[in-house]
């Protein structure tokens, strides 16, 4: 199965960083957030990405052209004009970049890279700037079972905030702010049928409205649940949350 990234927004909320590289490029211990995001499907055996590149893509292509070199120990030997590999990290990827446009909108990209996953009964579809511990092997089931063209993964939103209990102007109790109100939200992490391109118009198709609001007038979008970690890095402070996660050595979404 194919694993579909958008990887090709301007990412400007987290502009202190996204100024000379796209949002998906932006590192988490010392590795594009994309990296680790492949990372997590390959643990569970997809290893055939189809990258939408756009704001910045060169910088993805030369990331991926020089891969080896960013994973392995090098000498330059000036004088004999040689270099050598010490160490190869190969991952088993097959990664197509695709330059799908700067301004294109989410569902415009997707239907940029139709040819890439028309033969597929499905593939996976997901945002080039978040990271969850989500069972995708167990998300592909739940698709194949449901019967639709397309399947999301509902999840329960971060909190941000620090919820007070207060009686007058003395706080009586403090606890960080449960995960939103209750109500679930679209994760990504999609699970769909090349059917679904049919429902994006042009490049100024933004998937999560028409289409999907077609798909579940049909009764075609279904929900995985999926209740543990979810992280998107919309903010700086998301990403400095993500560093401190990732430095701590327990970053919940590195399964592998």
């Amino acid at each position: 199965m194919k694993a579909v990234i958008l990887a090709g927004g301007l990412g400007t909320r987290i502009s202190e960083e996204t100024s000379t590289r796209p949002k998906p490029m932006v590192e988490i211990g010392g590795k594009p957030i994309l990296w680790h995001i492949m990372k997590t499907y390959s643990a569970h055996g997809i290893n055939d990405f189809v990258v939408c590149c756009g704001y910045k893509g060169y910088v993805i292509k030369e990331y991926f052209a020089n891969y080896f070199l960013h994973m392995s120990d090098i000498t330059f030997d000036m004088q004999q004009n040689k270099m050598e590999v010490h160490q190869r990290f190969a991952e088993p990827w097959k990664v197509t970049l695709v330059d799908t446009g700067e301004d294109t909108m989410t569902g415009g990209r997707l239907k940029r890279v139709a040819e890439y996953v028309k033969d597929e009964e499905a593939f996976c579809l997901t945002y080039g700037d978040g990271v969850s511990d989500v069972n995708i092997t167990d998300l592909i089931a739940f698709h194949k079972a449901q019967k639709v063209k397309a399947t999301l993964t509902a999840t329960l939103p971060p909190g941000r905030f620090g919820a007070l209990d207060m009686i007058g102007n003395k706080v009586n109790s403090f606890r960080e702010k449960p995960q939103g109100d209750g109500a679930m939200i679209n994760g990504g992490f999609f699970v769909l049928s090349p059917q679904v391109i049919d429902y994006i118009v042009d490049d100024k198709t933004t998937w999560e409205r028409e289409p999907m609001e077609r798909l579940a007038e049909e009764g075609n979008l279904a929900a995985f649940h999926h209740t543990g970690f979810w992280q998107p890095m919309d903010t700086l402070r998301d990403k400095m949350h993500l560093e401190e996660l990732w430095q701590s050595g327990r970053a919940p979404w590195k399964i592998w």
